[in-house]
């Protein structure tokens, strides 16, 4: 918990400091082949070297790439415009690491059950190992086991598998790359509450799924943060199972209950657009803070227009190919440790420091 807070606080002084990250080391392998080459990686936008640094050095010693070995990742869902990131980064982290990526997913965000089969019809290939993100704690535990017995690394990427649940089925996780989802949350409720000043006033929180790692850890950092401030009355915490419509409906009620409400903690930055959207229509979105996380594509745009007051940002592309270099650790017999992924704060004021992030 301290190193990966570390990691967090070092990455977003150097973001708001507009600190150049330094190139990745050119640390070599005892025989100088292409081992470490993995950190050589030349990114449009130099913030994020920091944190390919700081992934790169959790990782350390780094596998062997160039394999051929062929990898299966499992993420949520490709309606969810953060998933279809992840897709994409996954398929080039494979290309520039020599490995073959297959990636699959759920048809919904909460199509528990499906994204269960297809991981199940996953552990039936040639996968040296694969790497999955749950729609639920529990939902993906029988195909982990399966794929345990049929010898094939299982690596968790995102929101947690609940272990115990894993080991009381006799399986077991091979390794783990997440990022802390309460820290998430905490940073963003602390923003919104700087924002509103001393005076404070009334905020809410809109929640994806009930139970999922990613909602209940963010939730509960800015809830924390919202119920410790002076002068903060948190006045709803509703679920919106990561669905714009639905986030939309809520944030309608919000404002129709609570004129005089000030700020909104949205656990992704759909159900955040969906909020902005729905005070807008109100004619209620001037002097309200909306913040989200994921830091898509249209949730940059909608902070440089203004639509958006900021969101959580981790690098798509450093945190897939972590998440690969991990994977083929654990191919290789080496010894792996929980890897956490930096974050960083991206508002109005430090937006244009992120041209070219992915």
């Amino acid at each position: 918990m301290k190193f990966r807070k570390i990691c967090s606080i070092l990455l977003i002084m150097a973001l708001l400091m507009s600190l150049v990250g330094c190139a990745g080391s050119n640390n070599t392998a005892e025989n100088n082949n292409e081992v470490n080459d993995p950190v050589q990686t030349e990114f449009t936008n130099p913030k994020m070297l920091d944190m390919e640094e700081i992934l790169m050095s959790q990782l350390e010693p780094l596998p062997e790439i160039n394999t051929g070995d062929k990898i299966g990742a499992l993420v949520i869902t490709l309606t969810n415009p953060f998933w279809v990131g992840m897709k994409e980064a996954y398929e080039a982290a494979g290309k520039e690491l020599g490995v073959e990526i297959e990636v699959m997913a759920a048809p919904t965000e909460n199509d528990s059950k499906s994204q269960l089969e297809t991981l199940q019809a996953m552990t039936a290939k040639d996968y040296k190992a694969l790497i999955i993100s749950p729609i639920e704690p529990y939902n993906l535990v029988p195909g982990v086991v399966q794929a345990n017995k049929n010898g094939i690394k299982v690596i968790n990427l995102g929101p947690g598998i609940d272990t115990e649940a894993v080991a009381n089925e006799g399986g077991q996780l091979d390794g783990r790359i997440c990022v802390d989802f309460e820290e998430q949350g905490k940073l963003a409720a602390e923003y919104i509450v700087e924002k509103m000043g001393s005076e404070g006033g009334k905020v809410a929180i809109i929640q994806g799924i009930p139970g999922a790692g990613q909602s209940e850890g963010r939730t509960l950092g800015a809830k924390k943060v919202f119920e410790s401030a002076p002068n903060v009355e948190l006045v709803s915490i509703q679920p919106a199972n990561w669905d714009r419509n639905t986030a939309y409906n809520i944030a309608t009620n919000l404002i129709q209950a609570h004129p005089d409400l000030k700020g909104i903690f949205c656990c992704n930055d759909v159900m955040a657009l969906a909020a902005a959207d729905a005070l807008e229509a109100a004619g209620q979105r001037d002097g309200k803070i909306i913040f989200g996380v994921d830091f898509i594509d249209e949730a940059a745009e909608a902070i440089k227009a203004g639509k958006l007051d900021g969101s959580i940002a981790y690098s798509s592309t450093v945190y897939a190919k972590a998440a690969v270099l991990l994977a083929l650790k654990t191919v290789q017999g080496h010894d792996v440790d929980t890897v956490y992924s930096p974050l960083a704060i991206v508002t109005k004021e430090n937006i244009d420091q992120f041209d070219g992030w992915k």
